[in-house]
């Protein structure tokens, strides 16, 4: 039975979560391996796609001199019926839904015809090959799979600006070694990406040839060359059989919304740049909240955190040390990631191929509009109102839709928006990233901008301060990204790499010093109405 396919549009390989080489591109620790940079990755899924289309184009031309000769063969010996009968009976082309070459096996083995049979054999085995490594499979419309992607991308932003929330709200503890609670987030973020990118078993059965056919094929394509050195034949092998993998991998994976949906939706929702860069500038500003660390004296009350004036100097080192936290451990966190998708290997499991694209694709449809708009609902009528079952007795005590609901209901929003200025900005430019860049930059101006709001007087009041932090949380949150960011720096060339990590902070750190400290150093940051 045929397979289905996803009918992707182009643009779809210009996800940097998706295109990006591997973290640990030598996983067998080999004293020699082949680098490839993102630039070189991206160039190379650009000359694919011309490939493809150009293949397209030779086997349209072939399929029409193919119906040419096979007429005028027709035409020549009509006297001769049972040589027309023959004709007649020859199968048509197959029909293709993606770039399988149009089969012409028993079409040149018939005798008498005339045709030169050296090229139709030619074609025929490589045909032979094509599909015995990737069989037939029908294309799923271009809705449907925009319907899945989205979808998945809704759901999962979802669930990683819940994790986000919940892992800052767990680390931000009395006596807490690091006072940037999303510090962890970001870091569990680029080590789920790390993991997606390197692993190589959950979405076997979607890319499926098997490790022996593609070293199959690799020696069937290596036959003209040269003999290599005996004693270090071996280990060319198996580096070619998982370059080989490697490649077959990348260009499946940007075809999986459910893999899309993890890495763009999941891991860059569970990240957050601009929350990033707020901490930075407020360290800089030493308004950084800091768990308290001693218990209070019986004449005071207990305070959520406490600031200590200091020197300038501290102020900067604070800075340095909340860059230099985040990019190191999260650098690590995705190296890390893909270090354990190597060692968990023979034991990942693979998603069945029926599951995913019959059941889950179709149940997520339904379960990701279920969720958002039930969050919309719980934001309407939350559970703490004071008719709730969990009523604090009025609306100025209600707290879950400042903590989490409405940041629930706008983290889809960002991470569709941010999908999207990926897909037409990430190939502009193959060494800067405009993308990631844009939406970067262009959420933490957001970002401050609503910090500001909140903390000066507003007619607004408790519901107007609650909005103000969902925006933060879950549109600014979702809509900037540290996963994709690493992933980035970790793939371009080193010079690029630094031009692109420092201008993507600097650039981020002006804006914020711009926008939050002309209030910071002239009126003061006022305490919000809501309290969060």
């Amino acid at each position: 039975m045929d397979q289905e396919d996803y009918d992707l549009p182009d643009d779809y390989g210009n996800l940097d979560e998706v295109v990006a080489p591997s973290p640990d591109e030598n996983p067998h620790e080999r004293s020699t391996y082949r680098h490839e940079s993102l630039e070189e990755s991206r160039s190379r899924n650009r000359e694919d796609t011309r490939a493809h289309y150009r293949r397209q184009d030779s086997l349209e031309r072939r399929q029409k001199d193919n119906t040419r000769r096979h007429s005028e063969h027709a035409a020549g010996d009509e006297e001769d019926e049972d040589e027309n009968l023959t004709e007649l009976a020859v199968p048509p082309p197959v029909d293709r839904g993606d770039d399988t070459p149009v089969s012409t096996e028993g079409f040149c083995s018939g005798s008498g015809t005339g045709r030169p049979e050296q090229e139709g054999d030619k074609n025929s085995q490589s045909q032979k090959n094509h599909h015995h490594l990737f069989p037939h499979h029908e294309r799923a419309s271009k809705f449907a799979t925009k319907l899945y992607t989205i979808s998945y991308l809704i759901l999962f932003s979802i669930l990683g600006t819940l994790a986000r929330l919940g892992l800052q709200a767990l680390t931000f503890y009395p006596g807490a070694p690091v006072t940037t609670g999303v510090l962890w987030a970001n870091l569990a973020g680029s080590f789920c990406m790390g993991f997606l990118s390197e692993d190589r078993k959950l979405f076997r059965e979607e890319w499926g040839p098997s490790k022996q056919q593609l070293t199959e094929e690799a020696q069937r394509k290596r036959s003209d060359e040269e003999d290599q050195n005996p004693s270090s034949a071996e280990e060319k092998q198996e580096e070619h059989d998982h370059a080989a993998q490697g490649a077959a991998h990348g260009k499946v994976k940007k075809t999986i919304p459910l893999y899309v949906g993890l890495a763009t939706g999941f891991c860059g929702s569970f990240t957050s740049f601009s929350s990033f860069i707020r901490d930075v500038f407020l360290a800089l500003s030493n308004d950084l909240p800091v768990p308290v660390s001693r218990p209070p004296s019986s004449s005071t009350s207990i305070a959520v955190s406490s600031i200590v004036p200091r020197n300038g100097g501290y102020d900067f080192m604070a800075l340095l040390a909340i860059i230099l936290l985040t990019l190191t451990l999260c650098l690590g966190g995705l190296q890390g990631g893909a270090h354990l998708a190597i060692a968990l290997e023979p034991y990942t499991p693979s998603i069945p191929f029926y599951l995913g694209r019959k059941i889950i694709d179709r149940a997520v449809v339904v379960l990701a509009f279920t969720a958002w708009v039930g969050t919309i609902l719980l934001a309407t009528f939350p559970p703490d109102r004071p008719t709730g079952p969990d009523s604090h007795g009025t609306w100025a005590q209600e707290t879950w839709r400042g903590e989490v609901l409405y940041a629930l209901v706008f983290a889809p929003l960002g991470c569709l928006l941010r999908f999207y200025v990926s897909l037409h900005l990430n190939a502009r430019v193959a060494a800067f990233p405009l993308g990631t860049f844009a939406v970067n930059i262009g959420g933490t101006a957001l970002l401050g901008m609503f910090y500001d709001l909140q903390h000066v007087p507003l007619l607004g009041g408790n519901v107007g301060c609650q909005v103000l932090q969902g925006l933060q949380d879950g549109f600014c949150g979702a809509l900037t990204t540290v996963s994709t960011w690493v992933a980035e720096l970790k793939g371009l060339q080193r010079r690029h790499a630094y031009i692109y990590g420092s201008t993507s902070v600097l650039a981020a750190l002006a804006l914020l010093v711009v926008e939050m400290g002309s209030l910071r150093w002239t009126h003061g940051f006022g305490e919000p109405v809501c309290g969060t």
